[in-house]
């Protein structure tokens, strides 16, 4: 009975001077762990919508030529209508950025642009170059 009432002892003992050795190392782990966390939650919200806009672009020049060799859009009109789904998304490029080639058979759209990202004590460039070539089925 001795023996069991000393280890108890024993046992509340070493798990006193365990606390006491650990003290503040876990807090400071959380604090690193959670500025870590922070930092890539704040780096993706910045980033991320320039990597989602060129998406919806591409998609959107991709519809843009299916009905351009459909109508037979003009180069004009073709970089007209890109220039403006640019504008709704919110995409810092130029009118004379857009390269169009026409004919009765193909359409080819490209653009080359860049997106300027500020991440407070990094600052970054995202290269994007979103093409689309469509031919005619007949």
């Amino acid at each position: 009975m001795e023996t069991v009432v000393f280890e108890a002892e024993q046992r509340r003992e070493s798990s006193k001077v365990n606390r006491r050795t650990q003290r503040g190392a876990g807090k400071l782990k959380t604090v690193i762990y959670l500025a870590i966390l922070l930092a890539a939650i704040f780096a993706a919200v910045k980033i991320l919508p320039s990597y989602v806009a060129d998406y919806q672009l591409s998609d959107k020049m991709q519809e843009l030529a299916r009905f351009a060799v459909v109508n037979h859009y003009s180069e004009d009109q073709i970089r007209d209508n890109v220039y403006r789904a640019m504008q709704d998304l919110g995409i810092p490029a130029k009118r004379e950025d857009i390269k169009i080639i026409s004919s009765q058979a193909v359409v080819k759209i490209s653009l080359d642009y860049r997106v300027p990202v500020d991440l407070i004590v990094y600052q970054m460039e995202l290269h994007f170059t979103p093409s689309s070539e469509v031919k005619s089925l007949t």
